[in-house]
């Protein structure tokens, strides 16, 4: 077994653990979990670099701290390693590391290749390399122009990683309601399915329509959060017209009420997150004294505990996004956003179409055991997945956490302690998120109306 740990951090064998209990593992799984382990390692310094609270106890209980800090020439304080700016430092390294392993897989088709080797093992030499690439950026020379410079790359692939992120449920949304609808041409069942849920999903966006009016507006004040639950309302109802709309069903007859649905509930969640982004409105009362208005009641007392609502919010945050990396990065989500879908005679209707394996180990089930965990080896007949855009996704995936941690356009204030009490960029970055998602949704019904001779399929 140590053999075989020596094997996986040092050479090319594939990662495992030492407990024989466990259940098996395609190598194909085990890489990408080591990459997303690295990932959410880095995260989690980050986090840290951004909390007062933690660099306030580490100066109380770490004897001879200011020492330390002038040591490594940090700072008396270290300032040098709290704070955007070192988050900025260290997420640079972490998107050099993840950018340099895309250029370095691109067209690998083959996992007996030894760049392939390369990307399946080596843990302990790439967890090095990593760790060289987020230290090496504290000694960047003329760290104003970098900041600077590099503020602009994060936005750019933070506005990236939010749009890949939207185009995928978008085409979800279509593959849900081509999966179902080729199983209603041979079960009745199917439609009584797409009935129910679509129902249920307009009954989810306008439960939340009416509460988010409830509770985030007042008969006076409260403008933006009218108007903008509106708008949003409107936009749903819209589109929803339009992909029922007879001149678009002549040209889709695969577009329904479903994807809208599915539309709708998302642009509603983005509604809500985004009002509760944004920064509290406060007038006088009738005893001169501040009140906040336009956010709920409840919200307010949940907000006192600050450490416990930043600890759970910050961790289901980056478990989102951690998901989103995973599943926007299998084989089917890269092809559909090269517009490559599967014909409508190989789909095979399911309730978990979406949970469909990238590869058959079956196929070829070439398993290791070396004294620990099983290895399946799945990739002997070519890659699973595609590497290169595994890695391009993490990439920008690094530069949205630099921006979400950082506070988008808010940094020099940025805290982690403050990571919810909301703040303007993040308020509109939410909301320009949910109309770009809406225009994707619209092009893809009227783009063959605006196109009709280029064939689209969706």
């Amino acid at each position: 077994c140590l053999t075989f740990q020596l094997a996986c951090c040092c050479g090319t064998a594939a990662c495992s653990l030492c407990c024989k209990c466990c259940p098996k593992i395609k190598q194909s799984t085990s890489t990408r979990f080591m990459y997303a382990l690295y990932f959410i390692l880095v995260t989690i310094i980050c986090c840290v670099m951004m909390s007062t609270t933690v660099a306030n106890e580490m100066k109380t209980h770490i004897p001879f701290y200011k020492q330390m800090c002038k040591g490594i020439q940090a700072g008396e304080m270290c300032e040098k390693l709290v704070g955007y700016s070192a988050v900025y430092k260290v997420c640079f390294g972490m998107a050099c590391f993840f950018f340099l392993f895309f250029l370095f897989t691109i067209k690998i088709n083959s996992s007996k290749s030894c760049r392939a080797y390369i990307h399946n093992g080596f843990w302990l030499i790439k967890l090095i390399v990593l760790a060289a690439m987020c230290s090496g950026a504290f000694f960047i020379p003329d760290q104003d122009t970098f900041l600077n410079a590099w503020r602009y790359v994060g936005a750019t692939g933070g506005f990236l990683f939010i749009a890949i992120q939207l185009i995928l449920l978008v085409e979800f949304a279509h593959k849900w309601n081509k999966n179902w609808t080729a199983g209603a041409n041979h079960k009745q069942v199917w439609n009584g399915l797409l009935a129910l849920v679509t129902l249920l999903l307009y009954s989810v966006a306008v439960a939340a329509l009416v509460l988010m009016a409830l509770f985030y507006t007042r008969s006076e004040g409260c403008m933006y959060n009218k108007v903008l639950i509106g708008v949003n309302g409107g936009l749903c109802l819209f589109v929803s017209l339009v992909a029922i709309s007879p001149c678009v069903q002549n040209r889709q007859p695969h577009s329904g009420l479903l994807q809208s649905g599915v539309i709708s509930c998302y642009v509603m969640y983005l509604t809500f997150s985004a009002l509760s982004s944004k920064p509290p409105e406060t007038i006088l009362d009738e005893n001169n004294r501040n009140i906040t208005i336009c956010v709920p009641e409840f919200s307010q007392g949940l907000h006192r505990d600050e450490n416990l609502v930043t600890g759970l919010g910050t961790t289901i945050l980056f478990g989102c996004i951690l998901y989103s990396c995973l599943t926007s990065t299998t084989r089917a989500s890269s092809e559909a956003l090269r517009g490559i879908y599967a014909t409508a005679e190989t789909e095979v209707a399911r309730c978990c179409f979406c949970c469909v394996p990238d590869g058959d180990a079956d196929a070829e089930e070439h398993v290791e055991k070396r004294g620990g965990q099983t290895v399946v080896y799945d990739e002997k007949k070519g890659t699973v997945y595609s590497y290169a855009y595994f890695h391009f996704v993490f990439f920008l995936a690094s530069l949205y956490v630099m921006m979400t941690v950082t506070h988008w356009f808010h940094y020099e204030s940025a805290q982690i302690e403050k990571f919810f009490t909301g703040t303007w960029s993040i308020f509109w970055i939410k909301m320009v998120s949910c109309w770009v998602c809406v225009g994707l949704y619209l092009w893809t019904l009227t783009a063959p109306l605006c196109c009709p001779t280029r064939e689209f399929s969706v």
